[in-house]
């Protein structure tokens, strides 16, 4: 029986030889994914570059300590707080966590969660053996023993929660631009194959997608929300005398909205009327337009003294009609390149959205355009890397290519859908190949919620997307898919 007790912690020493020189070494040699894998942890992926490293070095360190008889002891002390702290973090996965995330590879692939807690709490109890058979011939009372594990326990446990509440601070609001993948936020349940690829949204009710066409302008399709149905109507404005450089279309029920804004003028039809009469004709240009309802709609224009964009509102119920915000859009460069971005409004929401397209920040406005805060995205561009020259007319020109941003928005009550065009720290080059990503943000408050890919089908990757309270529709190429939400975003709402 002594002897038993003898060669119980050296076999026990071995297991956890095995155990960290298999992991430690799978880690070396498939790095870079380790680091991607630590990256994507719902609880540790602020911290994903240092403990990478730092968890290498540990386990194969207790290797080394576990093979030499004189440091075998700490070794298995130093076991025991690694199994501790490995055990805290699946607990806080299992219940703590936004998400479940797939769980690890190597050896214990064809383990999930709760199976890997159950084998981390046998190694806990093969190191706490271990221990308590090498202390005790000398440290005579067991309550010393007791005592030095129970407090490598608390350290170890006390560390993983205090890097998750950290994680979860940075990650959420004070991002180095690192992405979370959420599990399966959107899943894909219906396609719909276009006559052509020159589709974009024009809006959206109860029963119905709308869409215009780059090279059909008054044209209308709609496509039922089932994506089974299709129709077309055309647009017959009641004037179309001027040379159009840019025809738009906008649907807000019960209305399509028909426009250019080179030209200063706005048709306004019925839904499934042909018909389109003038209701704005000399009052704004613009380049960009959302309808708020029949007679508001937000405008960027361009002010006519320095030529720089600004925010406007055009009321046809009030005089003057049109009210410049010089002060929303914050000039850093240029005051047109640099302001550049997508105006949006929210879906069952009055909130108006402007995200700018090489700066990480978006503006959350009333439906008066008065800014309710100013948000950041993960990104770290504060400032927009451009490079424009003035020309002689006061006009502006790009001198080289800009480092976009943010490319595409879409928004429903209060979560901002972003199109980022730039990597974060510990991602796949190979997913970027094949994909773009889709980062979510709240819009009441600073709070980056998570990632998903929308994957590239046949070289085209989405021209256009629309969220809804249940679904996100996304243009692709001749395709229109509807994404189901799932969990993890619906529970934002």
């Amino acid at each position: 029986m002594t002897k038993l007790l003898q060669i119980l912690p050296v076999i026990f020493s071995y297991f956890f030889v095995l155990l960290f020189c298999y992991a430690g070494i799978s880690k070396i040699l498939d790095f870079e994914n380790f680091q991607v894998q630590l990256g994507q942890s719902p609880l540790l992926s602020a911290y994903a570059g240092l403990l990478s490293y730092a968890v290498i070095v540990t386990e194969l360190l207790i290797v080394l300590m576990l093979c030499i008889k004189d440091t075998r002891l700490i070794g298995l002390y130093l076991s025991l707080g690694i199994m501790v702290s490995f055990t805290v973090y699946i607990y806080l996965i299992l219940n703590y966590s936004d998400f479940v995330p797939c769980s690890c590879g190597g050896v214990l692939e064809k383990l999930g969660w709760t199976e890997h807690l159950i084998f981390n709490m046998v190694f806990i109890f093969f190191a706490f053996t271990g221990i308590y058979i090498l202390d005790q011939p000398r440290e005579k009372k067991v309550y010393k023993t007791i005592i030095k594990t129970v407090s490598i326990s608390i350290v170890s446990a006390a560390v993983v929660i205090g890097l998750f509440l950290s994680s979860e601070n940075v990650i959420k609001k004070e991002n180095n631009f690192t992405r979370r993948f959420l599990l399966h936020p959107v899943i894909e349940d219906k396609t719909l194959k276009l006559d052509n690829k020159n589709y974009y949204f024009a809006g959206s009710d109860d029963g119905n997608i709308y869409l215009g066409s780059k090279i059909l302008p008054q044209t209308i399709t709609n496509v039922d929300t089932q994506l089974t149905q299709v129709g077309k109507f055309k647009i017959i404005p009641d004037n179309l005398t001027h040379t159009y450089r840019n025809i738009r279309v906008q649907v807000k029920a019960p209305y399509y909205y028909f426009y250019d804004g080179t030209v200063p003028v706005i048709f306004r039809g019925k839904i499934g009327d042909s018909s389109a009469r003038t209701i704005s004709f000399g009052d704004a240009y613009f380049s960009q337009i959302v309808i708020q309802d029949s007679l508001r709609f937000a405008l960027r224009t361009q002010s006519k003294e320095k030529l720089e964009f600004v925010l406007a509102s055009l009321n046809l119920a009030e005089v003057p009609k049109v009210k410049l915000l010089p002060t929303v859009l914050e000039k850093q460069l240029d005051g047109v390149f640099d302001v550049d971005g997508r105006l949006i409004s929210s879906s069952n929401s009055p909130l108006m959205i402007y995200t700018y397209t090489y700066r990480n920040q978006f503006i959350v406005m009333n439906d008066s355009l008065a800014v309710q805060r100013r948000l950041n995205t993960i990104d770290t561009t504060k400032t927009a890397n451009i490079k424009t020259t003035a020309l002689s007319d006061g006009k502006h020109k790009m001198e080289a290519p800009p480092m976009k941003v943010n490319r595409l928005s879409a928004a429903n009550r209060n979560l901002l859908f972003n199109q980022s065009d730039l990597m974060g720290k510990l991602e796949s080059k190979e997913a970027w190949r094949k994909a773009k990503v889709i980062d979510v943000y709240r819009t009441d408050r600073q709070e980056y919620i998570g990632s998903f890919y929308i994957y590239n089908k046949e070289g085209s990757s989405i021209s256009d997307l629309m969220a809804t309270d249940k679904y996100l529709y996304v243009l692709r190429g001749n395709e229109l898919i509807r994404y189901q939400l799932t969990k993890p975003i619906l529970k934002q709402y």
